[in-house]
Order: C-alpha cells, then structure tokens, then sequence
C-alpha cells in the first residue's frame, strides 16, 4: 500500500505539469492527424516543424520581439514547410513518406541556419503566458488557460471550416483525389494548403513550448512524432473517429490522456530511457487492434464454411 500511495501522491503532483505540456503538444498531433486523416497524406514533416517553430520563435524572442508576433511567424514558416513536402509529392511524383523525410532532413540545417547554433536560451523573455490574469508567471495555471483557450479556438475553428464546402472539398480530395479531381476540386490546391496548414500547427505547438520551458533546441522535435502517433490512436480509441468533430476531438483528447500515461509510468518508476520503447509497443498493439480482431471475428466463419 505504501508504494502504490507513493506512486499516486507523485503523480497527483504533476498533473497540472503534464496537462499544461499535453495542451501544448496536442497541436503537433493534429498536425499529424489532418494529412493522415484528413487527406490520407501520411507525412513526417511535423517532425522538423516542430522544432523550426521553436528555432523561429527563440530567435525573434531573443531579438526582442512579441510572443505573439513570434508564434504568427512561427506558423507563417511552419505552413511554408508543408507546402513544400506536398509540393514535392505533387510535382514529382515522390512518395508522401520521402518526401516528408527530405523536408525534415532539411529542416534540420535550416534550424541550425536560424539560430546559428543547437540551442538557444530565451529564460526571462516575455511569453503568452505572462498575460494570463491572476496567475503567477511561469507556473502551469496560466500555460493551461492559454493553450486551452487556443485549443478551443482551433478546435471550433477547424469545425466550422471543414463543414463548409471548402472543407469537404479537403475531405474528399482524402477520400478519392480521382474523383474529386472529376467533380472539378482542384487537388493540388487542397493537398498543399491542407499539409501547410498542419505543419503550422505543428510549428505552432513549438514555439508555445520554447516560450514555456525557456529555450530552443534543435533536437526538440526527437520523437515527437512517435508520441503524436501514440497519442492519435489513444484519442481515436476513445473518442472515435466516426464524424469530423470526433476526429478533431481525438488530438486533444488523446494528447491529454497520452501524456498523463507517461507521467503515470515515470512516476510508478519506470526508467526514463525505456518510455520509447513502450510508447513504440503501444502504438504497433493500437494499430495490429483492429486487424486481431478481424482475425477473430473470421474464425467462426471459416469454421461454419467448413462444416
């Protein structure tokens, strides 16, 4: 009893952390859910947007410019990013998944390039967090309430976009780009706006983070995409992804609960080092899920058809 009271006592404690950390990051798994999803796009420049959000805004804070002029800039470069990786895929006919891989692999110099070194300390630079009302800078309150509202903002945002006829158009370039191609939607158009638009999310979600733990790395983005994924597939899980606010819901859900499982675990004293294998295992159980269960439910057929 007393390490299961220790475990819970621990955990308890930083919850406000990890949901402030989870609100932040839940961008990157929109970003990772709109090409995926959306326009059945699998793409990995989220994973070098990230950062290239979090490389631009730490230059421009250290420059001293607003927080906010840093995140519009920010998602301004982030959208530039994903225009390119559809771009590519589109002009010469390169598979999604390179062509991700090449814009990420670019983006790496090209953050170097911005910041003219791999890390970059903005600690004491102003923050939209700082603006929040009576809260104490720096302290999860106020970054809870900020990436909240944003969440909510985008959420209700992305809603109402794609229940317009631009938004279906979005959507059925995803389901069938042919025959969307047929009832005159321009593809190219709704590829490339759709894939910049996630990738500045995802560059968005970047620099909320260096504005919140107080320095830009280049290396930031190790990883996130695997726990995007992971946390995707949890919110899907629970959430469902049987209608369009269902599946704009599942980011935000799913990066809450993800993160708060990773907190559980660190706190119950696994090692830090083995989170990504666990997080790896995980995401290869939620996505062999539904093909187990067609095996099963298949069983019995083939059994009848036998006898």
């Amino acid at each position: 009893m007393g390490f299961v009271q220790d475990v819970l006592t621990s955990f308890v404690a930083i919850i406000p952390v990890t949901l402030a950390q989870s609100l932040i990051l839940a961008f990157v798994v929109l970003g990772i859910m709109i090409p995926f999803r959306m326009l059945n796009f699998p793409d990995l420049t989220s994973e070098g947007a990230f950062p290239l959000g979090g490389c631009v805004c730490g230059v421009l804070l250290a420059a001293g410019a607003s927080p906010l002029v840093a995140i519009m800039v920010a998602f301004a470069v982030g959208f530039a990013a994903g225009c390119c990786t559809a771009f590519i895929h589109l002009r010469f006919r390169i598979h999604t998944l390179l062509a991700g891989i090449l814009m990420m692999t670019m983006l790496y110099s090209i953050n170097l390039r911005i910041m003219g070194k791999s890390n970059l300390s903005v600690f004491g630079s102003p923050a939209v967090f700082d603006w929040v009302p009576f809260t104490r800078p720096g302290f999860p309150a106020s970054k809870i309430v900020v990436a909240g509202l944003l969440a909510l903002v985008v959420f209700l945002a992305l809603y109402m976009f794609f229940r317009t006829e631009k938004g279906t158009a979005v959507r059925a370039v995803g389901a069938n780009p042919d025959m969307a191609e047929a009832q005159g939607i321009n593809v190219w158009a709704a590829t490339i706006g759709g894939v910049g638009l996630a990738s500045a999310f995802s560059a968005s979600s970047g620099a909320l983070m260096v504005q919140s733990q107080g320095f830009a790395d280049v290396n930031m983005g190790l990883g996130i995409l695997i726990n995007g994924l992971a946390a995707l597939m949890i919110g899907e899980a629970v959430v469902g992804k049987q209608t369009v606010w269902r599946q704009l819901l599942a980011p935000f859900a799913g990066a809450i609960i993800y993160y708060q499982l990773v907190s559980f675990c660190l706190a119950a004293g696994m090692p830090p080092p083995d989170l990504k294998l666990a997080t790896g295992l995980f995401v290869l159980a939620m996505l062999a899920l539904p093909s187990l269960k067609r095996s099963r439910g298949s069983a019995p057929a083939r059994e009848a058809i036998r006898e």
